[in-house]
């Protein structure tokens, strides 16, 4: 009986310390170094566009799958940016569309449009930075609105040479149904923004972000920029920031069930970075950044199955004391109340439904991934075009 409570009380804190814990901890981090969060992330690195500096050649990389409703808007928004148009090479790459995607990127004027046989996400992204010429590779999603500023800011970090891998700050517009990704979203910022200022982010977004030419790596069809990027190079001695000052707008998924979908559908390749590329080895990171994957990733990715746990002790453990009724009474309310967020617009009840679908899209994703195998399609989330 001793085993099993240990096993409660153990699974019980890593839950609620990668949630609520690992966020204290990393602010307690930044005050006690001294460190400032948000603005030029990263020790305050000198802008690139200084007048002493010349700016880097940039690579704007545009991915798409039947994208004709929104990329002349996309190739509209990428030449109007503040950074020199000659310093600026726009791509798009057209992967198997089966509609007007590369005819009408071209007349908006980007300067490359490959129009691929279908391969998937991953391999459109490859084929891009091999055409590329720029100093440095910057992608953005299709739907993706950036700010005037957002390449030069997104490109100052990259002033030092430690910094391999750079994301900017998404902002989500609501489409007025009941997702919370938007509130979840601004938590996960925060938590960025002290990484970024310790060891560097652990994970990015494909909405906005930049690597180093040299430092691309090409990955399988399952991989992940977002999740595969950061520690990858961080095994190669390079620092991955976030720069709240490089912005970037998309429309959010409307509802919870679209965002579930979403989540699934990322997490099916889960599988192939964490074990397949390495995340889960420890070679090669700093104490810090090891800290900080373990604790912001494989502790989240493992939400599942340590809920599982708590609840099989739980109920195990019941009749040895009044607590463990109370723990089990409390796991129950938590999902009697995501039950009961699908039909009253409550905000506690909603982000209860929030939680608990979020969490379950990651075991969904991985059971997906047993029975299909690797990904490597394109699927967009409906809504957000």
């Amino acid at each position: 009986m001793i085993a099993l409570e240990l096993l409660f009380w153990l699974t019980t804190a890593l839950i609620v310390y990668t949630h609520l814990g690992y966020p204290l901890v990393l602010r307690a981090l930044v005050r006690v170094r001294g460190l400032t969060v948000g603005g030029t992330v990263g020790g305050g690195s000198p802008a690139v566009t200084g007048p002493a500096v010349r700016p880097l050649t940039v690579s704007l990389i545009v991915p798409a799958y039947d994208e004709e409703q929104v990329i002349a808007a996309k190739v509209a928004n990428a030449l109007a940016l503040d950074y020199p148009r000659e310093r600026l090479q726009l791509i798009v790459a057209s992967d198997g569309s089966t509609d007007a995607t590369a005819e009408r990127a071209r007349a908006a004027g980007a300067d490359l449009v490959l129009d691929l046989p279908p391969g998937g996400k991953v391999a459109a992204l490859n084929a891009a930075a091999a055409q590329a010429t720029g100093e440095l590779l910057a992608f953005s999603d299709a739907n993706s609105a950036w700010a005037p500023d957002a390449l030069r800011r997104l490109v100052e970090p990259f002033a030092d040479p430690a910094v391999g891998y750079v994301c900017g700050q998404v902002r989500f517009v609501d489409a007025g149904g009941g997702n919370l990704e938007g509130a979840y979203w601004r938590y996960e910022m925060a938590v960025r923004e002290m990484e970024s200022a310790l060891g560097g982010v652990t994970a990015g977004n494909g909405a906005i972000y930049a690597v180093r030419r040299g430092a691309y790596l090409p990955l399988a069809p399952s991989g992940s920029h977002d999740l595969s990027f950061p520690f990858a190079l961080a095994k190669r001695g390079l620092r991955s920031l976030y720069v709240p000052a490089a912005r970037a707008e998309e429309k959010m998924v409307p509802t919870l069930e679209g965002e579930f979908a979403r989540k699934r559908r990322m997490m099916v390749g889960l599988w192939d970075i964490v074990v397949g590329e390495g995340m889960l080895s420890p070679r090669g990171y700093s104490p810090l950044f090891a800290f900080e994957l373990a604790s912001h990733r494989l502790l989240r990715y493992l939400s599942p199955l340590l809920h599982l746990v708590v609840f099989a002790t739980n109920l195990a453990l019941l009749g040895q004391g009044w607590v463990y009724s109370v723990t089990l009474a409390a796991q129950l309310a938590l999902l009697a109340a995501a039950l009961l967020g699908r039909r009253l617009p409550f905000a506690p009840l909603r982000v209860a439904r929030y939680y608990v679908m979020t969490t379950a899209s990651i075991a969904a994703g991985l059971w997906d991934r047993a029975r299909h195998g690797a990904p490597g399609r394109w699927e967009k989330a409906a809504g957000t075009r």
